[in-house]
């Protein structure tokens, strides 16, 4: 594992940012000779869209387009419904 001051870190951050993703390498960076941090890979890794993690987990067991209950069962049609009612009774 390679270690890195601080400050040579801070001058080289995206080439060590690039070799770490490249070669798989931990580096650890170090203050007055104390490890504060360490860079690792992603574990990700190649996934462009985090959501491909999910894929295989999802079961569809009905109609995914219709609503999961009726209309009826939804306040706030039959309150609209009610005050359309009441507007053309006026």
């Amino acid at each position: 594992m390679t270690v890195l001051g601080v400050a040579r870190f801070k001058a080289t951050c995206l080439e060590v940012l690039e070799r770490v993703a490249r070669t798989g390498e931990q580096i650890t960076i170090t203050k007055r000779g104390k490890p504060i941090a360490r860079v690792v890979p992603s574990i990700a890794g190649g996934n462009r869209h985090p959501q491909s993690t999910l894929r295989g987990t999802v079961e569809i067991t009905g109609d995914i387009v219709e609503p999961a209950t009726s209309a009826g069962t939804w306040e706030v049609l039959r309150v609209a419904e009610s005050v359309r009612t009441r507007r053309r009774k006026s």
